[in-house]
């Protein structure tokens, strides 16, 4: 199982989207609510350079925003 996890924000619609993404593919993940957390924010821009949420990092691969394709690609879905 590869190791999931996803920068999130309570009121982000695509964030949404990945975790119910995730749910219907039976994908484990950790969250980390950036807009609370302020040491997973930094963690968060120094992996994706980007500010802006969801990103998730599957084993090193970053993806930012809802990109149903390439995280179907990363986790193997067909």
């Amino acid at each position: 199982m590869k190791k999931v996890t996803i920068y999130t924000t309570p009121t982000c619609v695509y964030c949404k989207m990945t975790k119910a993404f995730f749910k219907e593919h039976n994908v484990s993940y950790e969250e980390k609510n950036v807009a609370e957390d302020a040491d997973a924010r930094r963690e968060m821009i120094e992996r994706s350079g980007q500010m802006g949420v969801p990103v998730v990092d599957i084993d090193g691969d970053v993806s930012v925003g809802f990109d149903k394709e390439r995280l179907s690609r990363l986790l193997n879905i067909k």
